[in-house]
């Protein structure tokens, strides 16, 4: 976990992890037979040091299932919002605006280029923020627990078409995707990668 916990702002504290799981703690899931398929770091990456990608929301289900009861601890994805604050001071400063319409900012983040790279590293090659975490601004993105439900509002969490995902903008990504530069984005442009790191409300000394 990262060094401090972050404190949001109803001042409640989130325990969050320093890194996004590796490669080798997704292969620990898939080892014990809980995570479907195994994964392989980039030629010359180590899997204890290369952040696990290519996962959907759906994937992430099974390691939240496999590590809530081989830890005996309820940890969890973020949300939306517990994602954007642990990451404001670590993030980019934003260009402006194409559309100034709060409902059309999706779109002024798709139109807009990124400027975060793309290429694979591994953990600890960007930024750290204050609490700790590190490679928030990287080139993983990450999913959370927020579902994008549209025009339609709020929908059951099991009708859920897309979940939010944090990194240089914020973009909605369909549940099932695991490569969005090849299928494509619910709402905002593509991630380079699609990966996750978990949180939790209780300290993780605690059980």
């Amino acid at each position: 976990m990262a060094a401090d916990p972050v404190m949001m702002s109803d001042e409640h504290p989130l325990y969050v992890q320093k890194f996004e799981v590796t490669v080798a703690e997704w292969n620990r899931c898939h080892g014990e037979g809980a995570c479907d398929e195994p994964r392989r770091a980039p030629a010359g990456k180590s899997a204890t040091r290369t952040p696990v990608t290519n996962l959907s929301h759906l994937d992430i289900e099974q390691y939240l299932r496999w590590i809530n009861k081989r830890a005996r601890h309820p940890f969890r994805l973020p949300t939306r919002a517990e994602w954007e604050f642990m990451a404001r001071d670590v993030m980019p400063n934003k260009p402006d605006p194409i559309f100034t319409d709060r409902e059309l900012s999706w779109a002024s983040a798709y139109l807009t280029e990124g400027i975060a790279p793309r290429k694979l590293k591994v953990q600890g090659s960007f930024s750290e923020s204050p609490e700790g975490i590190a490679d928030l601004d990287g080139s993983v993105w990450e999913w959370t627990d927020d579902c994008y439900a549209g025009d339609s509002g709020v929908v059951p969490k099991e009708l859920c078409p897309a979940y939010w995902v944090g990194g240089e903008h914020i973009a909605a990504v369909p549940f099932v995707e695991r490569d969005p530069a090849r299928g494509g984005c619910a709402v905002g442009a593509p991630p380079a990668h699609l990966g996750f790191r978990l949180v939790t409300d209780v300290p993780p000394s605690e059980k």
